[in-house]
């Protein structure tokens, strides 16, 4: 069982490998031939026009370009931004919920009751470490991602 599912993982790591150099190689051709439509472009401008022309025209289109990708990356922040502020503010209401249900409170007191106080301290011990580590690491994404802007 344990031998099928390592051959899963390496079945399905050598398809996604190969499906990013295929994606990385369809890249770089995609690159080269916005090269040569830009370099036709100039030298059209160029033969037409004069050198000016030919280079104020080619960096109109870049700055063109330019202003799109940083528009489409502003509305993307955004948009990220809103999901996970509506992400927090579901999850403060379910964990407000959660704590104000009668029946949930009897049952960790019947969880208590079983498990006895004295061999709960060590399992919450445990629990509250790990919980202080997604935090950490969830604030360590979250400050990334306030560095990248």
């Amino acid at each position: 069982m344990l031998q099928r599912l390592i051959d899963d993982v390496k079945e399905s790591t050598g398809s996604a490998l190969r499906l990013t150099s295929l994606a990385a190689a369809a890249a770089i051709a995609l690159f080269i031939t916005l090269a040569f439509l830009c370099a036709a472009a100039f030298v059209y401008v160029l033969q037409h026009y004069g050198p000016v022309e030919a280079c104020l025209s080619g960096a109109a289109l870049f700055l063109v370009v330019t202003l799109i990708a940083v528009g489409v990356y502003t509305a993307r922040k955004r948009e990220m931004r809103r999901r996970a502020e509506k992400a927090a503010k579901a999850a403060k209401s379910a964990a407000a919920t959660m704590l104000a249900d009668p029946a949930l409170i009897a049952t960790a007191l019947q969880i208590v009751r079983a498990v006895g106080v004295k061999r709960l301290i060590p399992i919450l011990a445990v629990g509250g470490l790990a919980l202080g580590l997604m935090a950490s690491r969830g604030a360590a994404g979250h400050n990334e991602a306030e560095e990248e802007e």
